[in-house]
């Protein structure tokens, strides 16, 4: 076949009899669809291009009419080429699309007869499977027959007989598969069940399959739990026989619980697969909720057992009644405290176990990210208020009457049987105490209640506030302090021990507190991490803050006591201040220096009327009275030092003498004490300047790193008690 000829340049086109003459000829010799097509644009690119050439000639070109009007003659030509071209394709191309839809047709049917034939084998299979007792061959058979029925629809005769006996064979089946499923369940046969129900969503019957499984499940865990509810019930019985605390740990409530839960988180666990071929994860939840049912029927029982074995509502009536004769009676003998710290550590363990279950049953639904919105909202609030969640707010409200009455009564015993322990700085009450709080607070968080925890805190509070801290304070009140511990003039080491470890009880109970408070903060960020219940946990420990302040105050007039009864030792010294001359000649600095006039007697006194209770006081509380002993001398010497007058050697000497007690000081205390001795170092400085003029180097501006503790009216009246300044020059001071 020859190639179309080419279509001449659009900017050079040649004339219009030629391009006809060629066009046509070149036209009646094609016979491919394929080159008329091309041939076909290119005729359509030459119009377009004809008619640009068109558009750019100006209409007032008069010489270019009869041009256009060959054109317009060609136009026609070549309109009427087209036409006689496009019917020519179409007449090529009919044949074409007539053999295409007769291979399509052919396709259709060629599927179509073998469909009919799948069919046929399915129906085979199926009459097969029923006969021989293969009814999982058969129902995917059934299923099978009928997802070919869907697309091919026969008509009516042979077809709909065919299609009647399937059904049949199908109802059948259902009723062989349901007949075999319940005896399975009957017996107990695990595989029996698990090889039915998997034919059940092959039928279509998906949702009664999941029914009929998961009441499987249901019975097997309330069989297995029926045997441990016997076995519990029979421990019961024998713990009767002998009536004693060690004995009944013998009847394990926490076991048969324990032994509950694990039966439904392992049937579930081990069941996902089967119950997610049934219905997705839909019937996983299903699954949950329908268990938990059976948890809530046999959870809730175990749980009332145990208050009944346990005589809780009897218990709590009798720690009610005694607290209310041990106010108007008083020595009223109540419940063993040992019999019901057992009873809170079981309470303890069935409301931590059931919390932990609940926990990992709902993160196991908000795990499951295919179901239905409302569904896991729904099972989640029904494990929340369920039948097992109501006993266990019930057998809380009873821990918490048992834990207050357990935390009163050995908060009481530890004042009671308080006693000095060696080698150590308080009495046995403080750790005893504290121990106790702090052990009951654990075992209250550890309940995930936050009503339980709120009540235990401020059981806490109370008794620290009250009962605890009047404990405290009884060992502090000595009328006559002075005379027991300076008996004869020396100190008492009995009585100096009391006292300070008294001391001692406040200062470590102060820390105790804070120490508390930290970690009970710290665990409960953890267990209760929604904002409203963490408002209320900060607002009862903010109680157990104050209580430190509490303990700090009282510690503060204890030791302000003892500082009284020891100061009135050291005054007599210090009175013997008053006599020393500070208008020193160089002879009298220099014999001051080999012969201290009063300091060494003054650091005497405090050694032996202070130093010797450091061993029995902590390191706080002995700073704490060192630095109340430093007020009495700096404020008693500050006024001394006012009423005297001084040369500048005197001046020297007074800053010798500060320096010496700083030192002396600083080696008792582990706090600065300079901060003390700030205002006699400052008038020791002004009193050894050389004229009255250089207190301008140091003042104001001039003043540097030193914060002065001295007054301008301070400063004159220091530089008033040098015996060389003349008041004229002192009064000219611009301060």
């Amino acid at each position: 076949m020859s190639p179309p000829p080419a279509i001449p340049a659009a900017a050079v086109p040649p004339s219009p009899s030629s391009l006809t003459a060629i066009d046509l000829a070149g036209i009646r010799s094609l016979t491919d669809v394929g080159a008329m097509t091309r041939l076909l644009h290119q005729l359509i690119a030459h119009q377009r291009s004809l008619d640009l050439s068109l558009s750019s000639l100006s209409p007032l070109s008069l010489p270019s009419l009869p041009s256009l009007s060959s054109a317009a003659d060609e136009s026609n030509h070549l309109l009427s080429s087209l036409s006689s071209t496009a019917s020519l394709a179409d007449a090529v191309s009919a044949p074409v699309r007539r053999l295409d839809l007769a291979q399509r047709n052919v396709m259709e049917t060629a599927l179509v007869i073998d469909d009919m034939e799948e069919k046929g084998r399915c129906f085979e299979e199926v009459e097969k499977g029923v006969r021989e007792g293969e009814y999982e061959a058969a129902a995917r058979g059934v299923k099978r027959w009928l997802e070919i029925d869907e697309r091919v629809r026969e008509g009516e005769g042979g077809g709909e007989g065919e299609r009647e006996r399937l059904l049949e064979y199908k109802r059948e089946l259902e009723g062989v598969v349901r007949k075999r499923v319940a005896q399975a369940v009957e017996r107990g046969e695990g595989e029996g069940v698990v090889r039915f129900v998997k034919v059940f969503p092959v039928l279509g019957l998906e949702e009664e399959g999941l029914q009929v499984y998961v009441n499987y499940m249901k019975k097997v865990i309330s069989m297995r739990s029926r045997m441990e509810l016997e076995q519990l019930a029979e421990s019961i019985e024998n713990s009767y026989s002998v009536n004693t605390i060690g004995n009944s740990k013998r009847v394990d409530f926490v076991g048969c619980l324990t032994s509950l839960f694990k039966d439904i988180v392992m049937a579930i666990e081990e069941n996902v697969d089967i119950l997610r071929s049934l219905c997705g994860e839909d019937g996983i939840v299903y699954a949950i909720c329908e268990l938990q049912e059976e948890c809530d029927s046999r959870g809730s029982l175990i749980v009332k057992k145990y208050m009944e074995y346990r005589m809780l509502g009897k218990l709590a009536s009798e720690i009610n009644s005694y607290t209310k004769s041990l106010l108007s009676v008083g020595n009223v003998e109540g419940p063993d405290p040992r019999e019901i710290e057992l009873y809170l550590e079981e309470i303890l363990s069935l409301t931590q176990l059931s919390e932990d279950y609940t926990e990992y049953m709902v993160s196991k639904i908000k795990g499951l990210s295919s179901i239905d919105p409302e569904l896991g909202p729904r099972a989640t609030k029904a494990f929340r208020s369920g039948g097992l969640s109501k006993v266990v707010q019930d057998i809380t409200g009873f821990y918490v009457i048992l834990e207050e009455f357990f935390m009163v009564e050995n908060v009481r015993k530890a004042v009671r049987i308080d006693e000095y322990t060696p080698d150590s700085l308080t009495t046995s009450m403080v750790d005893d105490v504290f121990y106790l709080l702090q052990s009951c607070c654990r075992r209250a968080i550890s309940t995930s209640n936050i009503n339980s925890v709120l009540a235990v805190l401020s059981g806490a509070s109370n008794l620290l506030s009250n009962e605890y801290l009047e404990a405290l304070q009884q060992n502090m009140r000595e009328p006559n302090l002075g005379a027991k511990l300076f008996l004869g003039g020396a100190g008492v080491a009995k009585t100096g021990a009391e006292i300070a470890t008294a001391l001692n009880n406040m200062d470590v109970s102060s820390e105790y507190v804070l120490k508390l408070r930290h970690e009970i903060e710290e665990q409960c960020a953890e267990i209760f991490p929604a904002p409203a219940d963490r408002e209320k946990i900060k607002s009862c420990l903010s109680e157990l803050g104050e209580m430190s302040d509490s303990f700090k105050q009282a510690l503060n007039a204890g030791m302000e006591q003892l500082a009284a009864t020891v100061t009135p030792r050291i005054r007599p010294v210090l009175d013997t201040v008053a006599t020393i001359s500070y208008e020193l000649s160089e002879a009298d600095y220099a014999e001051n220096e080999l012969n201290d006039p009063w300091v060494q007697r003054l650091l005497h006194a405090v050694e032996t009327n202070a130093a010797w209770l450091q061993p029995f006081m902590t390191t706080s509380n002995y700073d704490s009275l060192v630095h109340l002993i430093i007020d009495f001398i700096v404020k008693r010497l500050e006024v001394i030092m006012m009423q005297k007058r001084f040369s500048q050697l005197g001046g020297l000497q007074l800053d010798r003498d500060t320096r010496a007690l700083v030192s002396h000081f600083s080696s008792m205390t582990q706090r600065t004490v300079r901060d003390k001795f700030a205002r006699l170092t400052q008038m020791a400085t002004v009193l050894n300047l050389e004229k009255v003029s250089e207190i301008l180097d140091f003042w104001g501006e001039n003043s540097g790193p030193m914060t002065w503790r001295l007054t301008p009216a301070d400063v004159r009246r220091v530089l008033g008690l040098r015996i060389d300044f003349k008041p004229e020059a002192i009064a000219a001071l611009k301060l």
